[in-house]
């Protein structure tokens, strides 16, 4: 069902054409030349770098050519999921949207409405007669969904304005003037294994019903993390008797607060009732803490099944002190913004495969120096324990500048054309604003665009609604910096 009948039309019409060209993360390079072409119908001066990221340079409405250019910026790739009983291939398949009253969703898939509308938006104003602006670079950036690789390969001759709309806003009633950076270290401890005393039981510890969530976003919630629980519940069957591991795995995804965990331990037969008793006397003291906003934690420790090498003693304690000293949670609140979580980290997951025990952690901060102490103190306790450290490239948070005169107009405009008082917040996750402003210094950025709800899943809808105010924003905006 084609969608370029509504309202606004121009961005519908663009947002209709983004749909049906696949463009998967690691895949635009169908879309990135279809807005190559649009640039030449056109008449604009485009280019394209190595990273296969686009700009197109939009020449100003008459009598402006002097203001100073505005750069607008959206990722052009999106993220690919699906429902079991869609059979979609993003590669070679278009995006299917359609129209629920206020709504526009997608048949069993993401909408791609992050960031395909956010780049709908930019390439409406290069051709609507009725928008009054100065030049204008418009960026398209490329893989931002698998850790913003298109905006750290920019080459830094590539933009030539210092102000800059970042047009991947998710919820119109704000705006975003902050982000954190982050970065990821993975600890590896190569563990020592035996065979256990042929007496010896299992058991087999499990870790459920914990929330999860964003590493960024939910962080100062101070939700349960799985693998910290297991680990503070190991250590509390330790001091009463010893116990050896077998197995071991908890958390999934970097970026989310681990929801589950488990452990095989091999006991003896006399030990195996204290064990299991000091487990489950922790678990239910770790269930008070976390009842308020954990209510359905739940520990169980079940009979095992036997397992033929289990960690040695030495390994066995390496493991769970490291489960309780690796860090996570809140690090540092902001001083100048109430609420906001300036530095954060995440056990994300710990892992055994082929004898090595991984285990994966996401750092972020709003400063870029809170960043590296943080990582730096991470890669201190593990090293402590005799384990290898691997530390990810950084990428740069956006630190917010409550001084910003673009933040003060936008915040003007918003109110005359919307009626309304917008918020400007800073998020605890990564935006392309923070990596784009450390290569080009001086930039001044703000980050807005419409409602988009559930983004990255097939349930993902956007309002056609706040499209039309976000336009309408977009527009009186740029009248704004071109007067």
């Amino acid at each position: 069902m084609s969608i370029s009948h509504l309202e606004p039309v121009l961005v519908f019409k663009h947002f209709d054409a983004i749909c049906g060209i696949p463009h998967p993360s690691g895949h635009e390079q169908k879309l990135a030349a279809h807005i190559l072409s649009f640039a030449e119908s056109k008449g604009f001066d485009a280019s394209q770098d190595g990273a296969g990221n686009v700009v197109i340079r939009v020449p100003a409405t008459a009598g402006h050519e002097k203001k100073p250019i505005v750069i607008l910026q959206g990722h052009i790739d999106m993220v690919g999921e699906a429902n079991a009983d869609a059979n979609h291939d993003f590669l070679n398949d278009p995006i299917e949207p359609y129209v629920d009253g206020d709504l526009v969703k997608a048949r069993g898939t993401t909408l791609g409405a992050d960031n395909g509308l956010g780049v709908a938006a930019g390439l409406a104003i290069a051709e609507d007669d009725s928008a009054v602006h100065g030049p204008l670079e418009l960026l398209c950036t490329v893989d931002e969904e698998v850790g913003l690789t298109g905006a750290m390969q920019l080459d830094k001759e590539f933009l030539r304005g210092r102000i800059m709309l970042n047009l991947d806003g998710e919820e119109s009633s704000h705006a975003y003037i902050g982000c954190a950076g982050g970065g990821d270290t993975r600890i590896r401890v190569t563990v020592r294994t035996i065979e256990p005393k042929p007496n010896a039981e299992a058991l087999r510890v499990k870790v459920t019903g914990l929330k999860g969530g964003h590493s960024g976003c939910d962080i100062h919630e101070q939700r349960g993390n799985a693998v910290r629980v297991l680990g503070r519940c190991l250590a509390a069957g330790r001091k009463r008797v010893p116990f050896a591991i077998g197995e071991i795995q908890g958390g999934n995804k970097r970026n989310a607060i681990a929801r589950e965990s488990q452990a095989l331990i091999v006991v003896s037969p006399s030990n195996k009732g204290r064990l299991r008793n000091a487990i489950l006397r922790e678990a239910k003291i770790a269930g008070a803490e976390l009842e308020t906003i954990d209510p359905a934690l739940s520990v169980t420790v079940d009979e095992g099944e036997k397992t033929a090498a289990v960690f040695d003693k030495s390994s066995t304690e390496k493991i769970v002190s490291l489960m309780l000293a690796l860090p996570h949670g809140v690090e540092r609140m902001s001083g100048e913004i109430a609420g906001l979580v300036e530095t954060s980290t995440n056990l994300a997951s710990v892992k055994l495969d082929a004898g090595v025990v991984m285990f994966e952690m996401s750092t972020r901060s709003s400063i870029n120096d809170s960043l590296r102490a943080l990582r730096d103190r991470i890669a201190s306790v593990a090293r402590l324990a005799g384990a290898d450290v691997e530390e990810g490239d950084a990428y740069p948070g956006w630190k917010p500048n409550l001084r910003s005169k673009l933040a003060r107009v936008f915040k003007e405009v918003y109110s005359e054309t919307l009626g309304t008082e917008p918020e400007l917040l800073a998020i605890h996750a990564g935006l392309e604003t923070g990596v784009i402003g450390e290569k080009f210094p001086g930039m001044d950025m703000i980050s807005f665009g419409p409602d988009i709800r559930y983004p990255h899943s097939p349930d993902e809808e956007m309002s056609i609604s706040s499209v039309q105010s976000f336009y309408t924003l977009l527009k009186a905006l740029l009248k704004r910096l071109a007067s």
